[in-house]
């Protein structure tokens, strides 16, 4: 594998819930789609998950969780990605135990699938699913528990936001997403995106790697205009189709890859509720 899709974003954040417990934090980049992947892990249970695993780099991230002594629980995916196939499938092979979650409304195949409301618990933390979608129907956010970081996917990115014209999307909707499930946090929430796409067209990231609700509250140039403005400029954008998306959409809908077989746990039986 190329040195440069091994990257990662050496960035550890110490986070507290209320109990005062940190959770540790990886945020990793593949470079090809863009798109950061990210590893929370308990210190204490060594209970972990990832958010938003790329396939390219699932040997990757399964090694970073052997290095650090964690035990992956899930592979979570915010959406199902147009731009990379998934690397949860692969991950349930190179981690066994491992079950790959999903929102119920994405369409796609999951040993989970989650709805609005509910947490996905590891270790003493827990991620609060919020609905929020717009870019497609199924897009979630996944906020911790002390509504300290918000891992929101491609509907809210920094200084942006994904695009509403495929996978039916729809730009009011995502609007009133992320004015009511991500703008309604605490402004020193922090904002972990799906991806940085303003790396492109250069070669390289501008390293745009965490916002606030704050910042994109009230500088993001997109959700900072009104609703119809905001539909006007979505309407607009006139961008070329996702160079991947023939094959990654269909793929991700079988959860990337397909064995080992997808078990049979419920939300009930898994540390989601």
């Amino acid at each position: 594998m190329a040195g440069t899709a091994l990257r990662v974003a050496g960035r550890q954040l110490s986070q507290h819930s209320g109990a005062g417990a940190r959770v540790l934090l990886r945020q990793m980049f593949e470079p090809k789609s863009c798109t950061y992947t990210y590893l929370l892990g308990d210190r204490e249970s060594r209970e972990a998950i990832l958010i938003d695993p790329v396939l390219e780099t699932a040997p990757r991230d399964a090694q970073l969780v052997k290095e650090l002594g964690l035990r992956l629980l899930y592979a979570v995916n915010t959406h199902c990605h147009a731009d990379h196939i998934t690397g949860s499938g692969l991950l349930r092979s190179l981690l066994p135990g491992c079950q790959s979650v999903i929102s119920r409304l994405s369409g796609a195949q999951a040993d989970i699938h989650i709805e609005d409301g509910q947490s996905i618990h590891f270790g003493r933390f827990a991620l609060e699913t919020r609905a929020s979608p717009g870019h497609t129907p199924g897009c979630v956010t996944f906020v911790l528990s002390d509504h300290s970081m918000a891992f929101t996917g491609d509907a809210l990115l920094i200084r942006g936001c994904g695009r509403t014209d495929f996978q039916q999307g729809c730009a009011k909707t995502l609007y009133h997403s992320v004015h009511e499930k991500i703008f309604t946090l605490p402004g020193d929430c922090l904002i972990y995106p799906a991806h940085d796409y303003h790396v492109l067209p250069l070669p390289w990231p501008l390293g745009l790697t965490v916002s606030t609700v704050e910042e994109e509250r009230t500088l993001n140039p997109r959700l900072t205009l009104s609703c119809e403005e905001f539909i006007k400029v979505m309407d607009n954008l006139n961008l070329p189709k996702p160079k991947q998306i023939d094959f990654a959409v269909p793929a991700n809908l079988r959860c990337g890859i397909q064995t080992p077989p997808f078990l049979t746990s419920s939300p009930s039986d898994a540390r989601v509720h």
